[in-house]
């Protein structure tokens, strides 16, 4: 569905064709015809291969794309989505990532498939990927492993941590090698940005389901006035009134290690007019469950609860900036091109302080301020 969407959107077959050409192998060939879905048209493509029932390994096909003429950044990315895959597949079969044999993701018509998405977007100019959430089917199906539940567990192992929604739809919706791909590329997943779209393509599944079953494709500028970046997170909460103020330092510390992007607490009165505090943590979505355990062993609490929100960012470079007292790191922020911000980092200035002896740590914040302000433009 994705090189139907890449073809529908405005890629030249002859383009995806030559770049496919240099995988060095042969034996399969790209049939791309327009259909209609529930109305919707839409490209559908079919790999035709001459290869039947090929197990490769990873390592296999590492060294075809390694063997290959295709861009550099072509092959990194469509290594990494292979890894994924074989990651998700070890996990699944409680084995290691060596051990993996690919069945259908190995065949030639998967290799097509994953190196052709990687290579057109590369050839369409594409820089970030913005994935809304995904859509699980129900029901089963059958493959190499007997008949297994839908979603497969190798799609949900590749998707964990990423914005899923469930239909009552009894199809597979999401296959593994389309959660790898888009799992691998994208940039940012749930809610887009605003967008100017000036491209539009619609790649067509296979069989016939009682809603449009079609990947749109979406190609655009991010609008005029998006000038800082923006993606989803979650903030997982508890309640606590009855932990020793003490273990707060301890538990914050391994909040951070976990991955944490900021840990807070809030007091409160709770039930019976105890005072208590609401420990607030802001963490990337694939990281819920790493610090919900946290929490959870941790702390005296008993639940936790969560919710994913749209977070702004300006965005942010560090710079290092020569001062009296020695080199200081310094953070800028910019809304497009404007400089809204510049932070000397404070443990840069506090080491600084402690070589310098008698020197207020205010002194060298203000100098690192100042010499940031006339040096960053």
């Amino acid at each position: 569905m994705i090189l139907g969407a890449l073809l529908d959107a405005g890629l030249a077959l002859d383009t995806l064709n030559a770049e496919l050409k240099k995988l060095n192998v042969s034996g399969f060939e790209i049939v791309a015809q327009k259909v209609e879905r529930q109305g919707i048209a839409a490209v559908h493509v079919e790999v035709k291969t001459e290869e039947t029932h090929a197990h490769r390994h990873l390592h296999h096909i590492v060294a075809i794309l390694d063997q290959s003429s295709l861009d550099q950044k072509i092959k990194e990315k469509s290594k990494a989505i292979f890894t994924r895959l074989a990651e998700a597949e070890a996990a699944v079969h409680n084995t290691t990532v060596e051990r993996i044999h690919f069945h259908e993701v190995g065949a030639l018509d998967a290799i097509v498939d994953i190196v052709g998405a990687v290579a057109g977007l590369h050839a369409l100019g594409v820089e970030k990927i913005y994935v809304s959430p995904f859509s699980f089917g129900t029901g089963f199906t059958v493959c190499a492993h007997g008949k297994i539940p839908v979603p497969v567990p190798a799609t949900v192992a590749l998707l964990k941590g990423k914005p899923v929604r469930y239909t009552d739809i009894e199809a597979e919706l999401v296959t593994p090698t389309g959660a790898a791909i888009l799992s691998t590329l994208g940039d940012h997943f749930g809610q887009p940005p605003a967008m100017q779209f000036d491209m539009i393509g619609y790649g067509a599944g296979t069989r016939e389901l009682p809603i449009p079953n079609v990947l749109r494709l979406q190609l655009g500028e991010l609008a005029a006035e998006t000038l800082y970046d923006t993606d989803t997170i979650t903030i997982i909460e508890a309640n606590i009134d009855d932990m020793n103020p003490q273990f707060y330092e301890y538990v914050f510390d391994q909040l951070y290690a976990a991955g944490s992007l900021e840990v807070y607490t809030t007091p409160v009165i709770m039930k019976k007019s105890r005072p208590g505090n609401v420990l607030t943590v802001l963490a990337s979505i694939d990281l819920r469950q790493k610090i919900i355990d946290v929490i959870l062993k941790e702390t005296t609490t008993i639940g936790v609860r969560w919710q994913e929100v749209q977070r702004a960012k300006a965005q942010r470079e560090i710079q290092t900036v020569n001062t009296a007292f020695g080199q200081v790191r310094v953070k800028i922020s910019r809304l497009g091109t404007e400089i809204i911000n510049i932070t000397p980092e404070y443990d840069d200035c506090k080491q600084a302080a402690r070589e310098h002896p008698g020197v207020p740590l205010k002194y060298i914040y203000q100098a690192a301020l100042e010499q940031g302000q006339r040096e960053i433009k």
